[in-house]
């Protein structure tokens, strides 16, 4: 069983929704790498539940580096990056297993371990556990910032609310605290009004809602990726479909490439600044990578997410001791969407990856 990303720079998960603890275990990162603590903070408040509206779990997510670190610089040795959990409250959890959750991997989980998986909360497989990824993700930041990448997500859409195009928007400055931008972690000012009204509906309605978060990767040389599994769609792919509740991965025109001609959806290459580029490259229309290597133009990408399959409202699942079906209202501290806390996930995924390909590369380092 592997819970491990990248080949040069690594990062290993571990711990459980209602463990002592979780974090993650991260290798490669090259010896004299300030750590960034602003980032670090920046990334875990991002992601961290409490927010109005959202999962009332409150959870302080202070991150303790144990090891790997040493006048604040990376040693190059492991670098072990945990939190405690401090807001458990596992008997809300006390139907399982005998009485899975829909949605949920609980079934698929108590069968593979024969009953001896720990459940509560979603145990390994919860998006408690996206806690290292941006731990992780904040200080492989550094690397992309050395080269002058960058990677940047916000929310997308909630149902069939969308954002305007991440390229459209300001993607650099930090978005006001106290805000619903802040809070929805979404970089369009009037999106958001309608995407906090849909919300606060479906929360009355004690249901959950789908969502999507757009990912804009920018500033790569011509060429960066490897062959075959490891280009730059087949690895993004791989990191940004194990985030929890992710359902598809669009590249580029992503779901309208299918309807389009190949002579819509070619780009031309043209001669700027005597560099070659792609024509569209200005407006963010580009195809961000050819042949699993990029292209130099900006890398979209929007991930999809499933509403959060624990909602207040009742529904009828398999009771196993008693074989029948039964009513379930599952009790807790749930969010009624994804995509919010997703955004920093979604951003350390791409930034792990691309920094992974970078150091590959001979680009960083």
């Amino acid at each position: 069983m592997s819970m491990k990303l990248g080949e040069r720079l690594r990062v290993t998960l571990f711990g459980e929704s209602h463990g002592r603890c979780v974090g993650a275990l991260l290798e490669g990162l090259p010896v004299g790498t300030p750590i960034d603590n602003d980032a670090l903070l920046d990334f875990i408040d991002r992601r961290k539940p409490g927010r109005k509206g959202l999962s009332s779990r409150a959870e302080i997510d202070q991150c303790e580096i144990m090891s790997g670190v040493h006048q604040g610089v990376a040693t190059g040795w492991p670098i072990l990056l945990l939190t405690h959990n401090s807001d458990v409250r596992s008997k809300d959890y006390s139907f399982l297993p005998d009485h899975p959750r829909p949605g949920h991997a609980d079934m698929v989980e108590h069968i593979r371990s024969d009953g001896a998986s720990d459940l509560r909360g979603g145990g390994s497989q919860s998006a408690r556990l996206t806690f290292g990824l941006v731990a992780a993700g904040s200080q492989a930041r550094t690397l992309l910032d050395s080269v002058g990448w960058s990677c940047s997500a916000h929310l997308a859409s909630v149902g069939d609310i969308h954002s305007k195009p991440l390229f459209e928007l300001d993607r650099k400055s930090s978005l006001k605290d106290g805000t619903d931008m802040s809070r929805l972690n979404c970089r369009d000012s009037d999106a958001v009004v309608r995407m906090s009204e849909l919300l606060d509906s479906v929360r009355r309605d004690l249901d959950s809602i789908g969502s999507s978060v757009e990912l804009l990767i920018e500033g790569l040389p011509i060429g960066v990726g490897e062959p075959w599994f490891d280009g730059i769609e087949p690895a993004l792919a791989r990191g940004l479909m194990a985030i929890p509740g992710a359902r598809a991965v669009e590249f580029s025109h992503g779901f309208e490439t299918s309807k389009m001609r190949g002579s819509e959806n070619n780009d031309a290459w043209e001669l700027n600044e005597n560099k070659p580029s792609l024509e569209g490259s200005d407006i963010g229309n580009a195809d961000g990578s050819l042949g699993g290597r990029s292209t130099s133009a900006a890398i979209r990408a929007v991930v999809h997410f499933k509403p959060p399959s624990s909602l207040a409202r009742e529904q009828s699942t398999l009771h196993l001791p008693s074989g029948e079906q039964r009513p379930l209202r599952v009790h807790g501290r749930h969010d009624p969407v994804l995509g919010p806390r997703a955004v920093p996930v979604v951003e350390s995924v791409a930034i792990l990856v691309i920094s992974d390909l970078g150091l590959i590369g001979g680009y960083i380092g």
